[in-house]
Protein backbone atom coordinates (compact mmCIF):
# COMPACT_ATOMS: atom_id res chain seq x y z
CA UNK A 1 0.00 0.00 0.00
CA UNK A 2 1.16 3.54 -1.23
CA UNK A 3 0.89 7.02 0.78
CA UNK A 4 -1.58 8.97 -0.42
CA UNK A 5 0.76 11.87 -0.94
CA UNK A 6 3.87 10.42 -2.30
CA UNK A 7 5.16 7.39 -4.06
CA UNK A 8 6.55 5.91 -0.23
CA UNK A 9 5.11 2.75 0.99
CA UNK A 10 2.46 3.43 4.02
CA UNK A 11 2.94 2.45 7.71
CA UNK A 12 -0.95 3.43 8.59
CA UNK A 13 -4.31 3.60 6.99
CA UNK A 14 -6.00 6.55 8.29
CA UNK A 15 -9.89 7.61 7.81
CA UNK A 16 -8.48 10.11 5.65
CA UNK A 17 -6.19 8.01 3.25
CA UNK A 18 -2.78 5.99 3.81
CA UNK A 19 0.17 7.69 5.14
CA UNK A 20 4.13 6.59 4.79
CA UNK A 21 6.57 7.20 7.87
CA UNK A 22 7.57 10.98 6.87
CA UNK A 23 3.91 12.17 6.21
CA UNK A 24 2.27 10.05 9.83
CA UNK A 25 5.10 11.92 11.65
CA UNK A 26 3.87 15.37 10.24
CA UNK A 27 0.11 14.73 10.62
CA UNK A 28 1.03 13.70 14.30
CA UNK A 29 2.92 16.41 15.10
CA UNK A 30 0.49 19.00 13.70
CA UNK A 31 -2.18 17.65 14.68
CA UNK A 32 -0.63 18.13 18.49
CA UNK A 33 0.32 21.47 17.60
CA UNK A 34 -2.85 22.12 16.78
CA UNK A 35 -4.68 21.44 19.62
CA UNK A 36 -2.10 23.32 21.77
CA UNK A 37 -2.63 26.61 19.92
CA UNK A 38 -6.52 25.98 19.09
CA UNK A 39 -6.72 25.72 23.39
CA UNK A 40 -4.25 27.80 23.85
CA UNK A 41 -2.62 25.33 26.33
CA UNK A 42 0.52 27.08 26.27
CA UNK A 43 1.44 30.81 26.46
CA UNK A 44 5.01 31.92 26.34
CA UNK A 45 5.38 32.49 29.77
CA UNK A 46 4.35 29.25 31.29
CA UNK A 47 6.83 26.74 33.17
CA UNK A 48 5.59 23.69 31.79
CA UNK A 49 6.59 20.51 33.81
CA UNK A 50 5.15 17.26 31.66
CA UNK A 51 3.99 14.33 34.37
CA UNK A 52 6.02 11.05 32.72
CA UNK A 53 5.83 8.04 33.33
CA UNK A 54 8.57 6.61 30.76
CA UNK A 55 5.95 4.73 28.69
CA UNK A 56 5.06 5.50 25.22
CA UNK A 57 2.08 8.49 25.24
CA UNK A 58 4.54 10.01 27.58
CA UNK A 59 7.66 10.15 26.28
CA UNK A 60 5.47 11.41 23.11
CA UNK A 61 4.32 14.29 25.02
CA UNK A 62 7.86 15.32 26.66
CA UNK A 63 9.12 15.12 22.95
CA UNK A 64 6.50 17.46 21.29
CA UNK A 65 5.77 19.66 24.69
CA UNK A 66 10.06 20.49 24.39
CA UNK A 67 9.60 21.06 20.31
CA UNK A 68 6.61 22.66 20.22
CA UNK A 69 8.80 25.55 22.92
CA UNK A 70 11.45 25.73 20.84
CA UNK A 71 9.92 26.04 17.51
CA UNK A 72 8.64 29.03 19.21
CA UNK A 73 11.19 30.55 21.35
CA UNK A 74 9.57 30.23 24.71
CA UNK A 75 11.98 31.08 27.07
CA UNK A 76 11.57 28.61 29.46
CA UNK A 77 12.59 25.00 29.66
CA UNK A 78 10.14 22.37 29.90
CA UNK A 79 11.03 20.11 32.85
CA UNK A 80 9.84 16.24 33.89
CA UNK A 81 8.36 14.76 36.63
CA UNK A 82 7.63 11.34 37.46
CA UNK A 83 6.30 8.89 40.39
CA UNK A 84 7.99 5.72 41.20
CA UNK A 85 4.88 4.09 42.95
CA UNK A 86 6.83 0.94 43.67
CA UNK A 87 5.70 -1.73 41.68
CA UNK A 88 7.95 -4.42 40.72
CA UNK A 89 9.20 -5.37 37.58
CA UNK A 90 7.08 -2.24 35.76
CA UNK A 91 8.10 0.81 37.21
CA UNK A 92 11.87 0.33 37.78
CA UNK A 93 12.21 -0.22 33.87
CA UNK A 94 9.67 2.87 32.56
CA UNK A 95 12.03 4.98 35.02
CA UNK A 96 15.11 3.80 33.31
CA UNK A 97 13.82 4.60 29.70
CA UNK A 98 12.98 7.70 31.15
CA UNK A 99 16.09 8.76 32.59
CA UNK A 100 17.63 8.11 29.52
CA UNK A 101 15.34 10.04 27.28
CA UNK A 102 15.49 13.02 29.73
CA UNK A 103 19.80 12.71 29.46
CA UNK A 104 19.14 12.48 25.90
CA UNK A 105 17.04 15.33 25.13
CA UNK A 106 18.76 17.43 27.81
CA UNK A 107 15.68 17.89 30.20
CA UNK A 108 15.45 18.16 34.16
CA UNK A 109 13.66 14.91 35.68
CA UNK A 110 12.34 14.85 39.11
CA UNK A 111 11.33 11.84 41.04
CA UNK A 112 9.31 11.42 43.79
CA UNK A 113 8.11 8.45 45.30
CA UNK A 114 5.48 6.58 47.19
CA UNK A 115 8.34 4.88 49.50
CA UNK A 116 9.12 7.99 50.39
CA UNK A 117 6.09 10.08 50.99
CA UNK A 118 4.03 7.37 52.16
CA UNK A 119 6.24 4.95 53.83
CA UNK A 120 5.90 1.95 51.85
CA UNK A 121 6.34 1.48 47.79
CA UNK A 122 2.19 0.67 46.76
CA UNK A 123 3.27 -3.17 46.52
CA UNK A 124 3.50 -2.81 50.28
CA UNK A 125 0.71 -0.36 50.95
CA UNK A 126 -1.98 -2.12 48.90
CA UNK A 127 -2.49 -5.29 50.77
CA UNK A 128 -2.06 -3.53 53.96
CA UNK A 129 -5.28 -0.60 53.49
CA UNK A 130 -7.08 -3.24 51.43
CA UNK A 131 -7.97 -5.26 53.87
CA UNK A 132 -9.32 -2.43 56.42
CA UNK A 133 -10.61 -0.29 53.52
CA UNK A 134 -11.24 -2.95 50.88
CA UNK A 135 -9.67 -0.45 48.24
CA UNK A 136 -8.35 -1.94 44.95
CA UNK A 137 -4.70 -0.92 43.76
CA UNK A 138 -5.95 1.32 41.39
CA UNK A 139 -7.81 3.81 43.97
CA UNK A 140 -5.11 4.06 46.41
CA UNK A 141 -2.33 5.05 43.69
CA UNK A 142 -4.85 7.53 41.78
CA UNK A 143 -4.87 9.19 45.35
CA UNK A 144 -1.89 9.08 46.05
CA UNK A 145 -0.65 9.84 42.72
CA UNK A 146 -2.64 13.29 41.81
CA UNK A 147 -1.54 14.30 45.22
CA UNK A 148 2.20 14.21 44.47
CA UNK A 149 1.93 15.14 40.86
CA UNK A 150 0.76 18.37 42.22
CA UNK A 151 2.44 19.02 45.36
CA UNK A 152 5.79 18.42 42.96
CA UNK A 153 4.36 20.16 40.46
CA UNK A 154 3.99 23.26 42.81
CA UNK A 155 7.42 23.09 44.04
CA UNK A 156 9.20 22.92 40.85
CA UNK A 157 7.15 26.52 39.88
CA UNK A 158 5.66 24.85 37.11
CA UNK A 159 2.46 26.81 36.07
CA UNK A 160 1.16 24.06 33.22
CA UNK A 161 1.55 20.01 33.99
CA UNK A 162 1.49 18.25 30.70
CA UNK A 163 0.20 14.48 30.87
CA UNK A 164 0.09 12.06 27.94
CA UNK A 165 -3.48 11.61 28.30
CA UNK A 166 -5.26 10.18 24.66
CA UNK A 167 -7.77 10.05 22.53
CA UNK A 168 -8.98 6.32 23.87
CA UNK A 169 -7.98 7.60 27.58
CA UNK A 170 -10.38 10.59 27.87
CA UNK A 171 -13.07 8.35 25.76
CA UNK A 172 -12.73 6.20 28.42
CA UNK A 173 -12.91 8.65 31.18
CA UNK A 174 -16.25 10.26 30.09
CA UNK A 175 -18.10 7.36 30.05
CA UNK A 176 -16.86 6.20 33.27
CA UNK A 177 -18.36 9.41 34.81
CA UNK A 178 -21.76 8.85 33.26
CA UNK A 179 -21.90 5.21 33.89
CA UNK A 180 -21.38 7.12 37.71
CA UNK A 181 -23.32 10.22 37.30
CA UNK A 182 -20.09 11.98 37.68
CA UNK A 183 -21.65 15.35 36.27
CA UNK A 184 -19.67 17.36 38.34
CA UNK A 185 -16.32 15.74 37.66
CA UNK A 186 -17.11 15.70 33.60
CA UNK A 187 -17.00 19.96 33.68
CA UNK A 188 -13.20 19.92 34.66
CA UNK A 189 -12.48 17.59 31.93
CA UNK A 190 -11.26 18.76 28.69
CA UNK A 191 -7.80 19.71 26.91
CA UNK A 192 -7.38 21.25 29.90
CA UNK A 193 -8.26 19.80 33.43
CA UNK A 194 -10.14 22.51 35.86
CA UNK A 195 -13.41 24.73 35.42
CA UNK A 196 -11.10 27.82 36.35
CA UNK A 197 -7.66 28.79 37.40
CA UNK A 198 -6.92 28.13 41.28
CA UNK A 199 -3.75 28.37 43.22
CA UNK A 200 -3.34 25.63 45.09
CA UNK A 201 -3.93 23.50 41.92
CA UNK A 202 -1.57 23.35 38.70
CA UNK A 203 -3.91 23.19 35.81
CA UNK A 204 -3.28 19.95 33.84
CA UNK A 205 -3.27 20.24 29.65
CA UNK A 206 -3.03 17.72 27.10
CA UNK A 207 -1.70 17.73 23.80
CA UNK A 208 -2.19 13.97 22.74
CA UNK A 209 -6.40 14.87 23.35
CA UNK A 210 -6.79 13.81 20.02
CA UNK A 211 -4.34 11.21 19.03
CA UNK A 212 -5.38 8.22 19.72
CA UNK A 213 -3.72 5.34 21.14
CA UNK A 214 -2.69 3.08 17.92
CA UNK A 215 -1.33 6.59 16.23
CA UNK A 216 0.52 7.22 19.72
CA UNK A 217 2.16 3.97 19.94
CA UNK A 218 3.12 4.06 15.84
CA UNK A 219 4.95 7.37 16.67
CA UNK A 220 6.78 6.45 19.41
CA UNK A 221 8.00 3.61 17.46
CA UNK A 222 8.93 5.47 14.29
CA UNK A 223 10.78 8.21 16.93
CA UNK A 224 12.66 4.96 18.15
CA UNK A 225 11.68 6.14 21.70
CA UNK A 226 13.09 3.53 23.91
CA UNK A 227 9.92 2.70 25.69
CA UNK A 228 8.56 -0.87 27.14
CA UNK A 229 4.85 -1.05 26.01
CA UNK A 230 4.33 -2.72 28.98
CA UNK A 231 0.66 -2.05 31.27
CA UNK A 232 1.01 -1.65 35.12
CA UNK A 233 0.24 -5.14 36.28
CA UNK A 234 -2.27 -3.70 38.46
CA UNK A 235 -4.29 -2.49 35.62
CA UNK A 236 -6.60 -5.46 35.58
CA UNK A 237 -8.21 -4.92 38.70
CA UNK A 238 -9.36 -1.31 37.52
CA UNK A 239 -13.12 -0.44 36.82
CA UNK A 240 -11.70 1.56 33.45
CA UNK A 241 -10.25 -1.56 32.20
CA UNK A 242 -13.39 -3.34 31.98
CA UNK A 243 -14.51 0.23 30.23
CA UNK A 244 -11.63 0.25 28.10
CA UNK A 245 -12.66 -3.11 26.41
CA UNK A 246 -16.14 -2.56 25.99
CA UNK A 247 -15.49 0.75 23.74
CA UNK A 248 -12.54 -1.19 22.16
CA UNK A 249 -15.10 -3.63 21.28
CA UNK A 250 -17.57 -1.08 19.64
CA UNK A 251 -14.30 0.75 18.30
CA UNK A 252 -14.12 -2.34 16.24
CA UNK A 253 -17.07 -3.09 14.95
CA UNK A 254 -18.03 0.62 14.74
CA UNK A 255 -14.90 2.15 13.66
CA UNK A 256 -15.20 6.07 14.86
CA UNK A 257 -17.24 5.27 18.28
CA UNK A 258 -14.10 6.76 20.49
CA UNK A 259 -13.80 10.20 18.53
CA UNK A 260 -17.81 10.48 18.41
CA UNK A 261 -17.60 10.02 22.40
CA UNK A 262 -15.12 12.81 22.14
CA UNK A 263 -16.74 15.30 20.16
CA UNK A 264 -20.01 15.21 21.73
CA UNK A 265 -18.64 15.54 25.13
CA UNK A 266 -16.76 18.44 23.61
CA UNK A 267 -20.13 20.19 22.65
CA UNK A 268 -21.72 19.99 26.07
CA UNK A 269 -18.64 20.69 27.57
CA UNK A 270 -19.08 24.18 28.10
CA UNK A 271 -22.47 24.36 29.23
CA UNK A 272 -21.29 21.34 31.76
CA UNK A 273 -18.69 23.88 33.23
CA UNK A 274 -21.35 27.36 32.94
CA UNK A 275 -23.38 24.92 35.57
CA UNK A 276 -20.83 24.66 37.77
CA UNK A 277 -19.78 27.97 37.53
CA UNK A 278 -23.07 29.33 38.39
CA UNK A 279 -23.53 27.11 41.83
CA UNK A 280 -23.45 28.34 44.88
CA UNK A 281 -19.51 29.59 45.76
CA UNK A 282 -18.33 27.70 48.55
CA UNK A 283 -15.53 28.62 50.49
CA UNK A 284 -11.95 27.51 48.97
CA UNK A 285 -10.73 24.12 49.55
CA UNK A 286 -9.31 23.50 52.88
CA UNK A 287 -5.72 22.80 54.10
CA UNK A 288 -5.01 19.01 55.02
CA UNK A 289 -3.78 19.56 58.75
CA UNK A 290 -1.23 16.69 58.47
CA UNK A 291 0.10 17.75 55.05
CA UNK A 292 -0.66 21.18 54.23
CA UNK A 293 -2.05 20.06 50.67
CA UNK A 294 -5.18 21.39 49.62
CA UNK A 295 -8.36 19.27 50.88
CA UNK A 296 -11.63 19.89 51.43
CA UNK A 297 -11.56 17.86 54.28
CA UNK A 298 -9.64 18.38 58.06
CA UNK A 299 -7.65 14.98 56.57
CA UNK A 300 -7.10 14.36 53.45
CA UNK A 301 -8.21 11.09 51.38
CA UNK A 302 -4.20 10.38 50.89
CA UNK A 303 -2.94 10.85 54.73
CA UNK A 304 -6.35 8.91 55.39
CA UNK A 305 -4.82 6.45 53.41
CA UNK A 306 -1.74 6.42 55.15
CA UNK A 307 -3.01 6.26 58.34
CA UNK A 308 -4.58 2.76 57.34
CA UNK A 309 -0.37 1.72 57.33
CA UNK A 310 -0.24 2.15 61.12
CA UNK A 311 -3.39 0.41 61.85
Amino acid sequence: MKCNKCEHKAVITLQHGSLCKQHFINYFEDKVFKTINKYQLIQRNDKVCVAASGGKDSLTALYLTQKYLKQNNYPNQVTALIINEGINNYRDKTLDDLKQFCNEHNIPLTIASFQEEYGKPLDEAYPIINKTTGKKPCNICGVWRRQLINKHAKLLNATKLVTGHNLDDESQVIVMNMFKANTSISAKLGPISGIEEHQDFVRRIKPLYFCTEKETRLYALLKKFKVEFTECPYVTHSYRAEVREMLNQMEEKYPGTKTGIINSFLDILPLLKERELNKPKTSKPNVCKCCQEPSKQEICNACKLKEELKC
